[in-house]
């Protein structure tokens, strides 16, 4: 199982959200770089971003700092936040990330996911937020009618390879994930899955990793040293 420590960005700077709410921010870093190195330096190969603001208001104000990780560092870098058409899937492309997650577009506007898939193929991932178990959008400040593990089968009929399932009432709470719904959906999908949101012990990636998941996402667990991210990577196994 591949391990991705998570670095949010807000106004250029390392934060965490609790449950998605943006007046619910703590600020641990003004230099995301930074943080992407020392992620590095204790094993890490995977790197999970997300544009807040992008995510918010489908800004693109976070570029440069993304960029710049992708430039200091050898990570596998996918970055999420307001990525809503072509031309910025091809910017981030070109400037060293190696996957786009696709969000509120994915849901909103079908089309254009379908186009994005065929032709960046693998490069191309879904995050799907739920809430109560709907899907939300909006950096998390809308929610849809849309069964959230319904729309995973939608996706994968749709050649979609890899989602990222976050639940968001377990998000930067830090009282552990949903295993449950990653047994669910690792029974019912072939596609890769990555879990997200709430991760707070390493008994936990170990069950992640036994349940056969492709990836775990890392995040307030490791800003507040609750994980190791030395000892997490060795749990989760070879990454390749």
């Amino acid at each position: 199982m591949k391990i991705f420590p998570a670095i949010d960005i807000i106004d250029g700077c390392a934060v965490r959200l609790v449950q998605g709410n943006y007046e619910k921010k703590t600020v641990y870093s003004s230099s995301p770089v930074d943080v992407a190195r020392e992620f590095e330096k204790c094993g890490a190969k995977f790197l999970h971003t997300v544009d807040l603001d992008g995510a918010k208001d489908g800004s693109l104000s976070n570029f440069d700092t993304v960029k710049e990780i992708a430039k200091k560092t050898d990570l596998f870098i996918e970055i999420g936040g307001g990525i809503r058409d072509e031309e910025r899937i091809r910017k981030y492309l070109d400037n060293g990330v190696s996957r786009i997650i696709l969000g509120t577009a994915a849901l909103e506007n079908p089309d254009f996911l379908k186009r994005a898939v065929d032709k960046f193929k693998e490069k191309i991932a879904v995050g799907i937020d739920a809430k109560n178990g709907f899907v939300a959008t909006r950096g998390w400040l809308d929610v849809s009618e849309k069964d959230s593990v319904e729309f995973c089968r939608e996706m994968e009929k749709n050649g979609v390879s890899t989602v990222i399932y976050t639940d968001i009432s377990r998000d930067g709470a830090e009282k552990g994930t949903n295993i449950e719904i990653y047994k669910r959906l690792k029974n019912e999908l072939k596609m890769n899955i990555v879990a997200s949101g709430g991760i707070t012990f390493t008994d936990e990636i170990r069950l992640l990793n036994e349940i056969g998941l492709y990836g775990a996402i890392l995040g307030k667990a490791l800003y507040t040293n609750a994980i190791d991210l030395i000892e997490a990577v060795a749990m989760a196994g070879e990454q390749k």
